[in-house]
């Protein structure tokens, strides 16, 4: 039954659970006072989505068992009140029934709120609603002093509302978002294009972000696949509430792989808007290849709850904790593998020439493509200094997550410190979440400089938390 008729037991709903949320902050802030002064404060978060390394510690953290839930939807406003430990996967269950979604819903399940505003998120909707910080109305942050305060984009910690975003949890912690929220119909009806030549790919993208159109039919979801230079597709998804067929990728097939086809004639699928948001989260993209899940034997066999992406991450952490693969290389007599998981953005009018480069220098496919442009308006035009992208200029998510082996005699991170200049050159930037080797003069230019510096001493006079260079580069 769809929430809907449920309203009038709304305001109830609402006061409850504002109600459990105020005891969860409250546990948040006891855990705080908890904290030895001369220890960091950090999060007690048994599981994450980053992929960088991180120093253990021995002090007590942040009690955030309490800040997972939904508070609150306002299908009238189309807003939703949400704590920010709360997955999207919970957060997309709490609003589709009233036909709402955020307005950007990173693709893997259990990347929180929180987490996608202040490490950044990014999906098939960024061409046209930017990236999920955008729709944040107001956040409520735990400062590294200790205070919840409330930052909106015009009020006394507007500063902190922008400087916020990509901060990885540096200024403070996010215990309650309202955001934005978009209607969906129940359906997305898919075309798969396919390219021959990484020109015409990033002509085409350009194209379809001024026009939202492709071939006289509107585009409302993009995002697309790099195979080889030869062979690309970008995916484009149009909402509909036409009935009929839909695939299922939970199952058998897979997702990346429908995308392929030999014709110059573009191929056709249809979604439930559910399947069509956690399309990638089954096979975690094409990751979930190394550990056997796509062999049809292994797969057949596979417990169809742990197809998702958070168990591939369990798998992962066991490898970081045990060096499993680089000790089976090294039964081969290979080297170590230099971990080369990143997601960059660069221009898209430099989109093909980083493409090439990556094909020819880093042996990793497929790589995903993700267009995306800061939104319209004053948000379009608000400065978000910690990842400074222009507004309206459109650049191009890519990802690519795999590993590489090391050459004997090239400094660590050899790899990634290539990509990293390659980026840099043309006039790009790449996230945080995994590992990064920037020096310490390079990294402030490129994330906040003096900006984030006068953030830190107005928000974390303290410094109870851990700077953002030393989380993303010193690995602290």
């Amino acid at each position: 039954m769809s929430l809907l008729g449920k309203a009038g037991r709304a305001p109830a709903a609402r006061e409850s659970g504002f109600a459990a949320h105020r005891a969860g902050v409250d546990r948040l802030l006891a855990s705080y006072r908890a904290i030895p002064r001369d220890a960091n404060v950090r999060l007690a978060k048994k599981t994450s989505n980053l992929f960088r390394a991180r120093a253990k510690s021995n002090a007590p953290g942040l009690d955030v068992s309490g800040l997972t839930q939904v508070i609150s939807v306002d299908p009238s406003a189309k807003t939703a009140d949400v704590a920010g430990m709360t997955t999207y996967e919970d957060l997309v269950a709490a609003t589709l029934p009233y036909g709402l979604v955020p307005m950007v819903v990173p693709q893997l399940k259990t990347i929180t709120l929180g987490g996608a505003v202040t490490g950044l998120g990014i999906e098939s909707t960024s061409f046209r609603s930017g990236l999920p910080h955008e729709s944040v109305l107001e956040i409520d942050v735990l400062t590294g002093a200790g205070e919840i305060l409330t930052a909106t984009p015009d009020g006394e910690h507007a500063e902190l509302f922008r400087g916020f975003p990509n901060s990885y949890g540096t200024l403070g912690y996010s215990t309650r978002l309202k955001i934005e929220l978009e209607s969906v119909l129940p359906y997305v009806a898919l075309r798969h294009v396919r390219f021959h030549d990484l020109g015409e790919l990033q002509s085409t993208m350009t194209r379809i972000i001024a026009d939202r159109s492709y071939d006289g039919e509107r585009v409302d979801y993009l995002d697309g696949v790099v195979f080889t230079a030869q062979e690309s597709y970008l995916v484009l998804g149009r909402q509909t509430d036409e009935p009929g067929p839909v695939s299922d990728y939970t199952g058998m097939d897979i997702f990346y792989r429908s995308i392929q086809h030999d014709s110059d004639r573009p191929k056709r699928d249809r979604l439930t808007i559910h399947d069509y948001i956690w399309r990638w989260d089954t096979d975690w993209f094409w990751c979930s290849r190394a550990f056997g899940t796509q062999n049809p034997r292994i797969r057949r066999m596979w417990p169809k709850q742990y197809r998702r992406s958070s168990f591939y991450w369990k798998l992962i952490a066991l490898d970081h904790k045990y060096d499993i693969a680089d000790k089976l290389e090294a039964r081969k007599g290979n080297p170590p593998q230099e971990r080369v998981v990143q997601d960059i953005e660069v221009p898209i009018e430099r989109t093909a020439e980083f493409v090439q480069w990556f094909l020819d220098e880093i042996p990793i496919e497929p790589l995903w493509l993700c267009p995306l442009r800061l939104r319209d308006g004053a948000s379009g035009t608000r400065p978000w200094p910690l990842y400074p992208l222009e507004p309206e200029r459109a650049y191009v998510n890519v990802g690519f997550w795999s590993a590489v082996p090391t050459v004997p005699g090239q400094p660590e991170g050899a790899a990634n410190r290539a990509i990293e200049n390659k980026v840099s050159e043309l006039d790009g930037h790449k996230s945080l979440y995994s590992d990064s080797y920037y020096g310490k003069d390079e990294f402030a230019e490129l994330y906040g400089g003096e900006i984030y510096t006068e953030l830190k001493k107005r928000y974390d006079p303290d410094q109870r938390l851990l700077d953002l260079y030393s989380k993303a580069v010193q690995r602290k």
